[in-house]
Formats: structure tokens, C-alpha cells, sequence
């Protein structure tokens, strides 16, 4: 009975660690993919002599021979939104934030 309890005591500490480091790590992977489409739309603006309030579509940036070979993905499942070359990227996920 004593050996469950104890188990039961360090799993209600270190669930929510686990958890924390989880979102954490989540975050940090979001807003490394949010800086690398960034930096490829602003090479694509420099490259191709685009005006900066020109939004790049996907295919502008992802694939084969372009900017990004594959296209990023947040960790947490959110989902990316380009906005004009001369803004920052955005993620679904309100605390992803670059």
C-alpha cells in the first residue's frame, strides 16, 4: 500500500513537468519554423525583386529546387499563415509567436 502511494506522489510530480517541457519544447520547435519561413521569404523578395507587401504563396517557398525543400509543420498541430514578405509568419496556436 505504501509503495503505491509513492508511486502515486512522484507521478503527480512529474506529469505535469513532463507536460510543461512537452509545450515548452513545442513552442521552441514553432518558433524555429516561424524564423526559417521568414528568412525564406525574404530571400524570395531579394531574389525575385518582389515588393515587400507581396504575399508568397506555398509554392513559392516549399519544394523541390525552392527556398524550403519541405514544407514546415508546427509540432503542436497548428497550422501557418505566410502574411506579406514583409511581415513575420504566423501560427495558429496563440502562444507560438515569433
Amino acid at each position: 500500500m505504501i509503495v503505491v502511494a509513492i508511486i502515486g506522489l512522484l507521478a503527480s510530480i512529474a506529469i505535469p513537468s513532463f507536460v510543461r517541457a512537452r509545450n515548452t519544447a513545442q513552442t521552441v520547435g514553432c518558433t524555429r519554423n516561424l524564423q526559417t519561413i521568414f528568412a525564406a521569404k525574404q530571400m524570395w523578395v531579394t531574389e525575385l525583386k518582389r515588393p515587400g507587401t507581396e504575399v508568397p504563396t506555398e509554392d513559392d517557398l516549399f519544394g523541390a529546387g525552392k527556398f524550403i525543400t519541405a514544407k514546415p509543420a508546427c509540432p503542436a498541430g497548428g497550422t501557418y499563415t505566410l502574411n506579406a514578405a514583409d511581415q513575420k509568419p504566423a501560427c495558429s496556436v496563440a502562444s507560438h509567436t515569433y
